[in-house]
């Protein structure tokens, strides 16, 4: 039985994408996969293509004509896999840093048990986290203390990009308002499902920083993400989130 779709968004992947796809064919959970790829120069998408020969019906491909951000490509996924019948959805990163088992886990707090939105988290039991500088740990974790603190969610890794959402809370949000791309999307739609009402549970996972290809990390999404908070504070406030 299909167990939901995991989407992943591409840009220069081509180092990991055969590996992750594998990774998560051999789970013992039956998952499909929408590849969504931003026009990699380094040939990510032909890659996809290829293995779509080997895994037909269960990889399906994206592709978008330029790098246009994290966050409207899971927001495209999401609608691309509302449109289908799929009744959990993933997100999870490329490059491995996401342990493909934990995509079980995610899925048994959803299924199992009460969560409507499943969190692998980084620091709900201290923090899990292997490869990163300490200058990256402590930005990321204090981020996670400043989102508690202006939003009133107690969710411990609030930047975290390792989910499974129960359809039904991806049909509640209004997916055309969700702008931001980087950190700030991952926090926005953590906070419309807090605001909804959702259940919203944290799974420890251990996560390893990425050994092949480049980090997409930049000061513009980290601006993005400590103003961004304060707008949907202030959007709540009014009633217009």
């Amino acid at each position: 039985m299909n167990c939901g779709i995991v989407i992943i968004p591409t840009y220069n992947e081509i180092e990991n994408i055969e590996s992750i796809i594998r990774a998560v064919f051999s789970l013992h959970k039956s998952f499909h996969l929408l590849i969504i790829d931003d026009n990699s120069p380094d040939k990510t998408a032909e890659k996809v293509k290829q293995l779509q020969g080997e895994f037909p019906d269960k990889l399906f491909l994206e592709q978008r004509a330029k790098k246009s951000g994290l966050g409207t490509a899971y927001v495209h996924g999401f609608k691309w896999a509302l449109q289908r019948n799929y009744e959990y959805i993933y997100e999870m990163d490329a490059d491995f840093s996401h342990n493909p088992n934990d995509l079980e886990r995610l899925y048994e707090a959803c299924h199992f048990e009460t969560a409507d939105l499943a969190i692998g988290s980084r620091y709900v039991t201290g923090v899990n986290v292997v490869n990163w500088p300490l200058s990256r740990v402590l930005l990321s974790y204090f981020a996670s203390v400043y989102v508690r603190m202006v939003t009133g969610m107690k969710i411990m890794d609030a930047t975290a990009g390792f989910i499974c959402y129960r359809r039904q809370v991806l049909e509640s949000i209004n997916l055309d308002k969700i702008k931001f791309i980087g950190y700030a999307f991952q926090i926005e739609m953590k906070y419309r499902t807090f605001a909804k009402g959702f259940v919203i549970k944290e799974i420890p996972v251990i996560f390893t920083d990425r050994t092949k290809g480049q980090s997409k990390m930049s000061g513009a999404i980290i601006k993005e993400a400590v103003f961004g908070v304060l707008s949907l504070r202030i959007k709540k406030f009014f009633n217009r989130l």
